[in-house]
């Protein structure tokens, strides 16, 4: 099992889960981050930290949350590593809570 990072992610890239990952498993998007599967050792470190609440062991990811499972895969191979903690997006704040936000993910 792996942990997936979802819809709360995007648009505000909250970075904190980076800096507790010791396997450096976190790829950076401009706009969202996502979890490499095959980097992933299920420590579950990351999960408190996500102040948004975005990261979800693979099994317990909502139903209609299910696309992150495999876009989380798709990304790990195209984006780059991340390894230290950054600001979030300026307007982070006026995303947190808004949901269905998966065609908003600058690929």
């Amino acid at each position: 099992m792996t942990y997936v990072v979802t819809d709360a992610c995007v648009k505000c890239k909250y970075t904190d889960c980076v800096d507790v990952c010791p396997v450096d498993c976190f790829r950076e998007g401009s706009n969202f981050l996502v979890i490499d599967p095959d980097e992933c050792i299920d420590c579950t470190l990351c999960v408190a930290e996500c102040p948004v609440e975005a990261i979800y062991a693979e099994d317990d990811v909502p139903t209609e949350m299910h696309d992150f499972i495999q876009l989380n895969a798709e990304l790990a191979k195209k984006w780059p590593v991340i390894v230290q903690k950054k600001d979030p997006l300026p307007d982070h704040e006026q995303w947190a809570t808004i949901t269905g936000k998966l065609d908003q993910i600058e690929r």
